[in-house]
């Protein structure tokens, strides 16, 4: 069932002046207002507390019907002054949307509606009921909801709204209290969420186990039925070994929205491949009407988680191990010249070396021919003779 859902108190809204022109006339009012409030302060009266609320007659969080195309149906919405302040205040219908974040929300007062919110009467005949209550007055307000003869099947969203405006001129205050308001009609239901638009990055760091993975994808209601969601994004390894993980729920969404949702899986390492997925599994909220069975969506997209402290690693033994082959080569080199110096260098000292022993040789028998007497020859001649 829808629960009661409260509109934040709205700021002032300006109307069309200009900037100066406003706070001008703040300033004044604040300027005005000072000496009233020292006097109310000074007599010791306490200003007036203001408060509304509203909702069905019975213990009922939300207003949700189930009607079929044409068909009228009455019920009774219960308006309480719990202020203790005079309250005049507007209740009408109007039609319901999600912001960009996902929040239930009605269209504002001055907006009128063009879905549900017309299918509402107060009193049987009008649009909008004007009420005034003294403190601690409570009002019972009959009205009526009639579906068209046209509507489509699924769910229709909107909500009943309590007003109090106050001020007038450029500012004015609209404070709101409101129900949610949903009528389904019967026929083909849809209920149906879709994943697309995936993209996914990988957040290195310094510690290579305590990365993340960004996932960034967009979820569609592309069915008539009113849909919340159980979110499972993660990150696998190779082999499917799951390395980060995280849950989230994806709040209601109507019919025909669409949200963008950015997630962080903490502490993914850096592994090389990843997989990064998402799932999600769409449910209707505790008290809302089945609609039959609700199928879960996934998608996946492959990333690249980069070790680099393994590539560092690797770059280092690659360097070592091309600089100790350049220095083997090197070394044979040298040494290979080493052992050709060495060997040049031997066989010119033994060249060397003969030269020397053969001219001795020479220089010794010319020394022993000389050393010889003069007479020998002619002796040796006459003995041969």
């Amino acid at each position: 069932m829808p629960e009661i859902h409260p509109i934040p108190r709205r700021a002032p809204r300006v109307r069309r002046p200009l900037l100066a022109g406003v706070l001008a006339g703040v300033l004044g009012l604040a300027l005005l207002a000072q000496p009233a409030l020292a006097a109310v302060h000074a007599d010791g009266a306490a200003a007036g507390t203001d408060g509304i609320s509203g909702g069905p007659d019975d213990d009922r969080t939300h207003l949700s019907y189930q009607m079929a195309p044409g068909q009228r149906l009455d019920d009774v919405y219960v308006v309480r002054n719990t202020g203790t302040t005079q309250q005049d205040v507007t209740l009408f219908a109007t039609d319901a949307f999600n912001t960009d974040d996902g929040q239930y929300a009605l269209l504002d007062t001055k907006i009128k509606p063009t879905a549900v919110g017309t299918w509402v009467l107060f009193n049987g005949a009008d649009t909008a009921e004007h009420l005034s209550l003294a403190p601690g007055e409570t009002k019972q307000v009959p009205f009526t909801v009639t579906t068209p003869a046209n509507a489509g099947p699924g769910d229709h969203a909107g909500g009943i709204v309590i007003s109090s405006q106050k001020g007038s001129g450029r500012i004015l205050v609209d404070r709101r209290v409101a129900t949610r308001l949903y009528v389904r009609v019967p026929g083909k239901l849809q209920p149906q969420l879709t994943v697309s638009s995936m993209h996914a990055v990988y957040n290195p760091t310094l510690n290579p186990f305590a990365g993340s993975t960004t996932i960034s994808f967009t979820v569609t209601n592309n069915g008539n039925v009113a849909l919340s969601g159980h979110l499972v994004a993660g990150a696998d390894a190779v082999f499917g070994i799951p390395v980060g993980q995280l849950r989230k729920d994806v709040p209601e969404m109507l019919p025909g929205s669409t949200r963008s949702i950015t997630i962080d899986v903490p502490g993914v390492p850096q592994v090389g491949y990843l997989n990064a997925h998402v799932d999600l599994q769409p449910y209707v909220e505790k008290d809302a009407m089945n609609p039959g069975p609700l199928h879960a969506v996934s998608r996946a997209t492959p990333i690249a988680a980069i070790p680099w402290w393994i590539l560092v690693l690797l770059l280092l033994i690659g360097g070592y191990v091309v600089f100790r082959r350049y220095r083997r080569r090197s070394d044979a080199k040298r040494a290979a010249a080493w052992i050709e110096y060495t060997e040049a260098e031997a066989k010119r000292k033994a060249e060397s070396g003969t030269t020397a022993d053969d001219a001795a040789d020479a220089t010794e028998d010319a020394t022993s021919v000389a050393a010889q007497p003069a007479g020998t020859d002619a002796t040796r001649a006459n003995e041969r003779a």
